[in-house]
């Protein structure tokens, strides 16, 4: 039996931690958690949650794995097939979460319980919605106090929304600046004045704000709540976040394949050598489309089957494609705001609490479609790197070489020198082949563009 691995971003809850042992995964349950995991069973609470597919379910083990004393419980929960950072997250996914956390707490306070948490990290996109995973959120609710998690609902979920919403702008990158919550004085200053006479916006944000800086150094004095205004609270906060919305304004590449679509018949050919080349990679169970725009490829990989992650730089395309997945009941596709040339990073205590985006994206089969001229060119990063790149993320490679005679290309080198003297079919093929041997190399149509099939080297 192998050695069990605590994970790294499971040592903040005093409750219990998450653990992985012959490629398990599990959660330990500690005695001091008894009360409120028995009473999340008995209650109904769990099941209610469960049914509506809000809280991540899982099984229960009476085997002590770990062998320690404080050791109450074992749970094998539902396996997640991937694991997102709330950076990664367009802006309907982010709201979803926050929808869901109210909905949660509702339905909580009537089984007597109360979520003692109300960050981002505790959901997950699990087969076609966000889903909470912390199962050991849940305490018994005392309706004298206020909700505990309250200021960090407002800073993890409601405070990015406000701002993207009154923006107009992606802001994904402010959560990986700020990963436990942008701070309330911070937002408020933000928001513009018009937003201090919206009624909801005033009490959740600046006057919360406000109240915590008046509250810093100073005794606090207990404060008398109760249900009805738990209740009118979480009635407020619903009623804002239901009306944000990410502006309908389309990205930088959010028609690309429309007018790729133009060209020709290059898009149907190069979907039909897309499509066999899939077949010829054999079963996939794990797929990432690397620069997927607004997901055409992610879907046919997503149709064979394989858990398909669609990574793409465009907020926009990305939040198109998560409402198509919401409302398709999509299970199988994942879509992933990322900047690829700015990968998120390994973050968190000590530099390893949370894994980086290419540690968490390993996959049988990637895609990268007319992507590499922007990398390479856009970009500047040398195809070395890019091959490095790629291999570190997938097995098998389906990618699609742009030369310089390519309009796009040309239209590029228009706003800079070309300095890219290896940019071309022998560069290319030269740097990929120190870490992939090429299986197949086709021109798509008459387009002058090359698709390729690679296999990456034995380790």
């Amino acid at each position: 039996m192998a050695a069990l691995q605590i994970n790294p971003a499971s040592y903040r809850d005093p409750s219990g931690f998450v653990f992985e042992q012959d490629g398990i995964i599990y959660r330990q349950v500690h005695q001091t958690y008894r009360q409120h995991y028995t009473q999340l069973m008995e209650s109904g609470c769990y099941a209610a949650l469960t049914q509506a597919g809000q809280l991540l379910p899982h099984r229960e083990l009476q085997q002590n794995l770990t062998g320690m004393p404080e050791w109450f419980l074992t749970l094998q929960p539902e396996l997640l097939a991937h694991i997102s950072h709330p950076c990664e997250w367009s802006f309907g996914m982010l709201k979803d979460a926050a929808l869901a956390t109210l909905a949660i707490q509702q339905k909580a306070i009537g089984f007597g319980l109360s979520l003692k948490d109300a960050t981002a990290w505790n959901f997950q996109l699990h087969k076609d919605r966000m889903c909470l995973i912390d199962t050991l959120s849940f305490e018994t609710y005392d309706a004298s106090k206020p909700w505990i998690a309250y200021r960090q609902f407002c800073e993890n979920l409601l405070a990015p929304l406000l701002l993207m919403h009154y923006t107009k702008e992606p802001l994904q990158p402010l959560l990986l600046a700020w990963p436990e919550g942008i701070p309330l004085p911070v937002v408020s200053k933000w928001l513009s004045r018009k937003t201090r006479f919206n009624l909801h916006i005033a009490l959740h944000i600046h006057l919360h704000a406000k109240m915590m800086g008046k509250s810093a150094g100073s005794t606090a004095r207990p404060v008398i709540f109760s249900k009805q205004k738990m209740q009118r609270m979480l009635s407020s906060l619903e009623l804002l976040v239901q009306k944000l919305q990410m502006p309908a304004r389309s990205g930088v590449w959010s028609h690309y394949y429309v007018e790729a679509g133009e060209r020709e018949d290059y898009l149907t050919q190069k979907t039909a050598l897309v499509k066999k080349w899939i077949a010829d990679c054999g079963t996939v169970s794990t797929a990432i489309d690397l620069g997927a725009n607004d997901g055409y490829f992610s879907k046919l990989l997503a149709d064979t089957g394989a858990y398909t992650l669609a990574a793409d730089f465009d907020a926009y395309c990305a939040d198109e494609l998560y409402k198509e997945v919401r409302e398709k009941k999509i299970t199988g596709l994942h879509p992933v705001v990322l900047d690829l040339a700015w990968p998120t990073p390994a973050t968190g205590f000590p530099g390893g609490e949370r894994n980086s985006f290419i540690q968490r994206s390993q996959s049988e089969l990637g895609l990268a479609l007319a992507l590499v001229h922007h990398l390479a060119i856009g970009k500047n990063i040398p195809l070395e790197k890019i091959a490095y790149y790629f291999s570190r993320v997938c097995r098998q490679l389906l990618i699609e070489f742009v030369p310089k005679s390519d309009e796009k290309v040309q239209l590029m080198l228009q706003q800079r020198e070309d300095i890219f003297t290896k940019y071309d079919t022998r560069g290319f093929e030269k740097a990929f082949e120190r870490y992939f041997t090429i299986a197949a190399v086709q021109e798509i149509g008459n387009s002058g563009r090359i698709l390729y099939r690679m296999n990456k080297h034995a380790e």
